[in-house]
């Protein structure tokens, strides 16, 4: 899975792929580092395996980090460094489309870092990032955390800022996009997607004024008049 191309962003649905999310000692992919990492491969749709482990981030873990998460520095002072962890990670993902929320802004960038600091290269799985797909299949919300989609489908929200639990909050969260997505072929005036690769249309504005152009591009090209 690993090459020095970073994978394509999607805003599609697929039904096989892998939910991974970060808990980490800070919001800056610079100078911060990841205490916990988690992810779950579906099938058909379906849960069948899952990854989750704590990392010793060989620093000290913020208050302000461990409020949000409840990780502490005991918690994962006997945990393996994020080297180790890393490689079964990537293993565990093989060549999956990767889907998490804001992992096109945060998660990818820590391990885009890590991966080639560690290894040399980088993952080249395309990826969905749930924010992105949200904004576009629900444009009415004024909010888009996770935790403000899952209350939107009535998904339990229990757990939330541990690693695994927002996996399984945010798989769920997917398959109901994908629904919209689906609606949204069916129903005049829902999410436009693109007849030839399955990702949603955005408008877009050049030279001769407004079109409906591929969020896929430039791999896919298509366009359509507003």
């Amino acid at each position: 899975m690993s090459g020095y191309k970073r994978g394509r962003k999607l805003e599609k649905y697929v039904k096989d792929y892998v939910v991974f999310d970060l808990e980490t000692t800070g919001v800056s992919p610079v100078y911060d580092e990841v205490v916990e990492i988690s992810g779950i491969r579906v099938a058909d749709s379906r849960v069948v395996e899952e990854f989750t482990s704590l990392v010793n981030p060989g620093r000290h873990i913020s208050d302000g980090a461990s409020q949000v998460n409840g990780i502490t520095d005991e918690m994962v002072a006997d945990a393996p460094d994020f080297q180790e962890v890393l490689g079964k990670f990537l293993d565990f993902a093989g060549s999956s489309v990767l889907v998490g929320h804001n992992i096109h802004s945060f998660d990818l960038n820590f391990i885009y870092r890590d991966a080639e600091k560690y290894y040399g290269t980088v993952p080249g799985n395309d990826y969905v990032d749930t924010l992105s797909l949200a904004r576009a299949c629900l444009p009415e919300l004024s909010r888009y955390r996770l935790t403000d989609l899952a209350s939107y489908y009535g998904i339990s929200s229990a757990g939330a800022h541990r690693a695994l639990q927002d996996c399984y909050m945010n798989q769920q969260i997917f398959e109901c996009l994908g629904k919209e997505l689906q609606k949204g072929r069916k129903a005049a005036g829902g999410v436009r997607i693109c007849p030839r690769c399955g990702q949603v249309m955005k408008r877009r504005n050049g030279k001769y004024g407004e079109f409906w152009g591929c969020s896929g591009y430039p791999a896919c090209r298509h366009t359509e008049n507003l």
